[in-house]
């Protein structure tokens, strides 16, 4: 019998600076939201938007992995690694902070919004070498199924974390189904809606509405919707 929790997006914290208009899923800077610390080893996960010209200025972090999605824009990456990188819709970027990095994100533009994910994962690894990596992914090939985008380390061709999990990316008809199976028996799975509305687990869930399913190996799609977009992020649970 599994287990889930549904976070409709109206449900979630928000902050504007102006620049900046946050949602968070979970607990973050001055939202404080003790029944939504973490999902499993899923520790933030921010739907910004950056205005033009905007951005976060360097500052440090370390022992997390951190994946940007950008949906909309150019978001510009520079740190003390020396990489400096541009990632737009369609790329995904990953960076171990490891025992430290600095680093700042910029609207490229400006007068055009960035709109992206940033998703936090504890490290299953403590005080890691710090490293980025960005990947360009053909939209094409999650239409209709399933495209992998991060995954644990070793898996060769894709971005890949210090963490057993997957993300995976889809595109989806109205009334397509699939099925997916979680990698291990004591992960679960977070997906957030991106576009579009979906029933999961027989949970109809729209547009920023997420689910998180546990004790189970597996559970049943439905696009409700043309062009019904999702991530799905399968992670430790503990």
């Amino acid at each position: 019998m599994s287990n889930f929790i549904i976070h409709k997006s109206e449900s979630r914290g928000s902050a504007n600076h102006g620049w900046l208009n946050a949602k968070h899923s979970f607990s973050f800077a001055n939202y404080h939201n003790p029944e939504k610390i973490h999902f499993g080893a899923l520790r933030v996960l921010n739907d910004d938007i950056i205005g033009g010209g905007g951005g976060f200025g360097m500052h440090p972090h370390d022992n997390m992995e951190i994946i940007t999605i950008p949906l909309e824009g150019e978001l510009e990456h520079k740190d003390n690694m020396g990489n400096i990188g541009v990632i737009r819709k369609g790329d995904v970027q990953v960076m171990s902070a490891g025992t430290g990095v600095l680093h700042s994100e910029y609207n490229k533009s400006a007068e055009k919004e960035v709109r992206l994910f940033q998703i936090w994962l504890f490290a299953n690894e403590k005080n890691v070498t710090p490293r980025y990596d960005q990947q360009s992914f053909n939209a094409l090939e999650r239409k209709n199924k399933l495209q992998l985008v991060v995954s644990p380390k070793n898996n060769d061709g894709i971005l890949w974390i210090h963490q057993e999990a997957w993300f995976h990316l889809g595109e989806f008809d109205k009334d397509f189904e699939t099925n997916y199976k979680i990698k291990h028996h004591e992960n679960g799975a977070y997906i957030m809606i991106i576009e579009g509305s979906f029933t999961i687990n027989g949970e109809v869930l729209n547009r920023r509405d997420a689910i998180g399913i546990w004790d189970t190996d597996n559970f049943n799609i439905t696009s409700n919707q043309e062009k019904s977009e999702l991530l799905i992020i399968d992670l430790p649970m503990r």
